[in-house]
């Protein structure tokens, strides 16, 4: 019988194009049933001509259904992956511009800090009611969630829906680990490791090429080639303090420590240099979206003309499911999921950032023991915040989450307690029609 795959957020182009192609490399989902879900008709309509067109042009019997419905979307469905984005650049550009009025700088604002919190406490509200129309409509459903921020979301509805196969998944791990490859010289299948923090701050504790420890080869690579250097010169010179490599780019891991965003020689130096994607210069991501609002549909037109890639790439989501449901060849990777005997060093209860067995027998997280403690130390920092917003934000308590800004390492090394105040309660005005919990 073919299986459901019901895609909510769809009209998150980038991802949902990438991920219904993995899909569809699979034999046991080449006749799936893709049920695409968006709350924008325009948006919709281009996932589904762009869906259209993979299958067509892969040859598969798949068949694809759009849809704003919800319920029609989940019933049945034997996966879910939630891509969404809850409120436009109008809404969203407030978490990054008014941190920055008040003197915190901010790069990305999707996962940690008063930006990352802020748009956690609007996106859980649809996001619990997803969760809840999966439990009602499909509860066997194995659910996979990509939007941000990871640990926060993933933390609240596994903690509401315990029974629920469920977990958070980022690139950040595998995308990390090849980049590490190329400096060395790697060829990617011979690299193995252990992963394991939060999700955008978890570190590899080993790193491994043909079985030897490839941290050496690594620190001269960041010492002796500057090029190397600048391509990620926040996250080389965490590791060259820390020990241990971090996940997630420079530019979203300034914003997570204290260390260099707090001043402008500072971001000068070390977040506005470089060749990787995003070294770290201010709104980033905002800036981005911007220009998307007015380019996408030109840009969606240019990939309609082009030839395109029917390869199978490497976000989990797919090789999770043909583990669970498909053909059932089991799949290890690194998850999002709550920290009850995973990580020993961090909070008991928080969303960890672990290896994970796929298999017929639903996901089983690994024990990974404890983390070297400097990284704990950053990374327990960081949980310890995201527990007291997830409370905050279920009791309806704005205190506990002005209480956990004061903590965010950043902002704590940038303002003074009665400026963090004046900031939330800006950012909670500005928010409150889109925070229901807080009514």
């Amino acid at each position: 019988m073919s299986k459901k795959i019901a895609f909510i957020g769809a009209g998150s182009f980038g991802f949902t194009r990438k991920l219904v192609n993995d899909l569809l490399t699979f034999p046991a989902f080449q006749d799936a049933n893709i049920t695409l879900m968006d709350i924008n008709a325009e948006r919709l309509a281009y996932i589904k001509r762009a869906v259209d067109r993979i299958v067509a042009e892969g040859k598969y019997p798949a068949t694809v259904v759009a849809t704003m419905d919800r319920k029609e979307a989940l019933m049945g469905a034997d996966g879910v992956v939630t891509t969404i984005l809850h409120g436009e650049v109008d809404v969203w550009q407030h978490d990054i511009l008014i941190p920055k009025k008040y003197g915190v700088d901010t790069n990305v604002g999707d996962t940690r800090g008063p930006s990352g919190i802020f748009r956690y406490l609007r996106t859980i509200n649809p996001i619990m009611d997803i969760a809840a129309d999966i439990d009602r409509y499909c509860p066997n459903a194995v659910y996979l969630n990509y939007t941000n921020p990871m640990a926060m979301l993933c933390r609240t509805v596994q903690g509401a829906f315990p029974n629920m196969v469920a977990s958070g998944l980022c690139h950040s791990v595998q995308g990390t680990a090849s980049m590490l490859a190329k400096w060395i010289g790697a060829p990617e299948e011979e690299i193995s490791y252990t992963c394991a923090g939060i999700n955008h701050q978890a570190f590899y504790t080993q790193f491994l090429w043909n079985g030897k420890d490839a941290y050496p080869l690594i620190r001269k690579a960041i010492t002796q080639q500057e090029d190397i250097y600048k391509q990620e010169i926040v996250r080389n010179e965490m590791f060259l303090a820390l020990g241990y490599y971090v996940t997630e780019s420079s530019g979203h891991n300034s914003e997570y420590n204290p260390w260099f965003r707090k001043r402008p020689d500072l971001i000068e130096k070390y977040c506005l240099p470089g060749t990787g994607w995003n070294p770290g210069e201010y709104a980033y991501i905002l800036n981005e979206y911007r220009k998307r609002e007015h380019t996408w549909k030109e840009d969606m037109e240019k990939w309609f003309a082009e030839p395109i890639d029917l390869k199978r790439g490497f976000e989990y989501a797919a090789y999770i499911f043909n583990a669970i449901f498909g053909d059932g060849e089991m799949f290890k990777f690194n998850g999002n999921v709550r920290n009850f005997g995973l990580i020993d060093n961090l909070p008991e209860g928080c969303c960890v950032e672990v290896p994970v067995l796929a298999s017929r027998r639903g996901l089983e997280p690994i024990h990974v023991g404890k983390m070297p403690a400097q990284c704990a130390l950053l990374s327990g920092t960081s949980a310890q915040i995201e527990e007291m917003v997830v409370e905050g934000s279920l009791s309806g308590d704005k205190e506990m989450i002005y209480q956990a800004i004061c903590y965010d390492p950043l902002t704590a090394a940038v303002l003074s307690l009665k400026e963090i105040r004046a900031m939330v309660d800006e950012m909670f005005e500005q928010n409150k029609d889109w925070l229901p919990q807080f009514k």
